[in-house]
C-alpha cells in the first residue's frame, strides 16, 4: 500500500473532503496539521510551492490539493497510484 501524507488544517472542508475520499477507499494516511505544528506550513510551502491546503502525498510525490485528488480519482489513476 502507498503512503500518504496530507498536510491540512482541521476546519478545512477541502481537506475534510480530501480524507473522506481516502477513508472511503480504506486507504492509511498521516495527518500533518500545519496548525498544530506551525513548523511544518513552511516544510509544505517548500516541498509543493503552494500555501493553500490540504496538500496532498503519495509515495513522497506532491499530487497537489482537493481538486487535484479528485481529478485523479475521476480518471481512474488514483487507484494506480495507491497500489504502487
Amino acid at each position: 500500500m502507498a503512503n500518504v501524507t496530507l498536510y491540512i488544517r482541521s476546519w478545512c472542508s477541502f481537506c475534510q473532503q480530501a480524507t473522506n475520499l481516502l477513508d472511503n477507499k480504506s486507504v492509511s494516511y498521516q495527518i500533518i496539521d500545519i496548525e498544530e505544528q506551525p513548523e511544518k506550513r513552511d516544510e509544505m510551502i517548500e516541498l509543493t510551492g503552494r500555501t493553500s491546503v490540504p496538500q496532498v502525498f503519495i509515495n513522497q510525490q506532491a499530487i497537489g490539493g482537493c481538486d487535484d485528488l479528485f481529478a485523479l480519482e475521476s480518471n481512474g489513476e488514483l487507484d494506480k497510484l495507491l497500489t504502487k
